[in-house]
């Protein structure tokens, strides 16, 4: 089914208020090391929620999706930013990007759908785009984490009444695919490092998301992983929406 983009993407930012409040209380805490960067990749834009404010970073920012709607939503969106650069893809290789010429790659809401191969083929890209020391923030799915808990294995008929009664989560089509271990795992066989591994919780108590902060240098040179569980994230989420609509209404 095709999404019809009626909001532009904006809805999803609803338990933080707006986009702008996203962006600044939630995603750039995160990025902020990384920023500014000569040369920004963002993979899967939508409709260029987040390219709006990674554009003010940057000299050259190359946003890249495979689908076509999307992508012609960012080139008019950004028609006058002649640094941003919109490219239709297969939703698995980079051929459009030259190799070793990337800073910073950044991709939110997206890799969260896509199953292993998807992000196999992404990473083994990122392997030889992004520059030596060049580092990444992907944010990507850790269902596959719970892929043998009891709920996994109940059958739909038996779920569905227990998520309507708010027993359990939903899964808010995550991949079951895909986990922080097995990205870590990806990224090294790609000359990947995962400097860092956040696992978060999404609109309910299981922490089926993670955000990924890479660099492409030697594994076997670097530190181990820092891995950090947050289950208050949602916690944070409703934080920022309150503090952004006090400033809107003006209160001190």
């Amino acid at each position: 089914m095709k999404y019809d983009w009626k909001d532009a993407g904006e809805e999803w930012s609803e338990p933080w208020g707006t986009s702008e409040a996203q962006w600044f209380g939630a995603i750039l805490p995160r990025v902020r090391d990384c920023l500014p960067a000569g040369t920004i990749l963002e993979i899967a834009p939508g409709f260029g929620r987040w390219t709006h404010y990674l554009r003010d970073y940057c000299q050259e920012l190359w946003v890249v999706d495979r689908a076509t709607d999307c992508i012609d939503a960012c080139r008019r969106r950004f028609a006058a930013d002649s640094h941003v650069k919109c490219y239709l893809n297969d939703g698995l290789s980079l051929s459009m990007i030259a190799d070793g010429s990337v800073d910073f790659v950044f991709s939110f809401d997206s890799f969260v759908h896509t199953d292993r191969k998807v992000v196999e083929a992404y990473l083994c890209e990122l392997g030889t785009k992004l520059k030596i020391g060049g580092k990444g923030f992907i944010h990507h799915s850790n269902l596959g984490h719970y892929a043998n808990s009891l709920r996994e294995r109940l059958p739909r008929a038996v779920i569905k009444p227990l998520i309507k009664a708010k027993i359990f989560d939903r899964k808010h089509r995550r991949n079951p695919s895909m986990s922080a271990d097995l990205f870590r795992a990806l990224c090294a066989q790609q000359g990947l490092h995962c400097v860092s591994q956040e696992l978060i919780n999404w609109r309910g108590r299981r922490l089926i998301d993670c955000f990924s902060l890479l660099t492409r240098s030697d594994p076997a040179k670097e530190k181990p992983t820092r891995i950090t569980r947050n289950p208050n994230f949602m916690r944070e989420a409703a934080l920022i929406r309150a503090k952004s609509r006090s400033r809107r209404n003006g209160d001190t």
